[in-house]
């Protein structure tokens, strides 16, 4: 048996622990967040454009990501560490699916996706692990597949671990991270970069890649 790397299960039982309260502070975290609405309804376009297919939200957290793409019209499912955050996904969506997994080893065939998205997930990869999990996004992603990234941007400094509320997290550059999805095959769509609102320290990055 392969034993799971310590961060991954220090981040999922930071997360099982905060998994309530996460839930409810976040349920409504898109209504005031217009460029946020904005990046998930342009990767919803093209996926739809694109003639759709399975899309996963990997470190779906509480599922609100998966259902507002879910309501965006895709044939999405949300994959989450925390056997807690996944419960508390069920409960508020029986409609949809969610799986307790990890996305180092995603439990799906090669090219079987149409989109990933990772809204605030890859943020607690130790920066030496994450071209890992980026080749592991394309494996499972079909050609011209999109990848969807939220994270948060370090504003010309280099890759900054922060004291994020729940476990450690890491802050990157956008083009840094962009370079490091493009040596695993991914080219870049488009990007946004807002200042933080009220209530956040660091500005906000989303990159939209498209799988080779």
């Amino acid at each position: 048996m392969i034993e799971r790397p310590s961060y991954l299960t220090d981040t999922a039982n930071a997360y099982d622990a905060v998994a309530a309260l996460y839930a409810s502070l976040f349920q409504n975290a898109l209504d005031d967040q217009p460029l946020d609405r904005a990046a998930l309804e342009v990767f919803a376009e093209v996926v739809r454009t694109g003639g759709g297919g399975p899309v996963a939200e990997l470190g779906c957290g509480p599922g609100y990501v998966t259902a507002y793409l879910r309501k965006l019209g895709l044939d999405v499912f949300g994959l989450d560490l925390s056997p807690v955050m996944i419960e508390i996904a069920r409960e508020a969506y029986p409609e949809l699916r969610f799986e307790v997994g990890s996305m180092d080893a995603l439990d799906l065939a090669d090219e079987e996706l149409r989109g990933i998205v990772s809204w605030y997930s890859v943020i607690h990869v130790p920066p030496q692990e994450l071209p890992a999990y980026i080749r592991e996004f394309r494996r499972v992603l079909a050609p011209g597949g999109h990848l969807l990234l939220g994270f948060f941007e370090s504003e010309d400094e280099p890759v900054t671990p922060f004291d994020h509320k729940v476990t450690t997290a890491y802050r990157w550059p956008i083009d840094e991270l962009a370079a490091l999805a493009g040596a695993a095959g991914f080219a870049e769509v488009g990007r946004v970069l807002r200042e933080p609102h009220e209530g956040e320290r660091f500005r906000q990055g989303r990159l939209l890649m498209r799988r080779k």
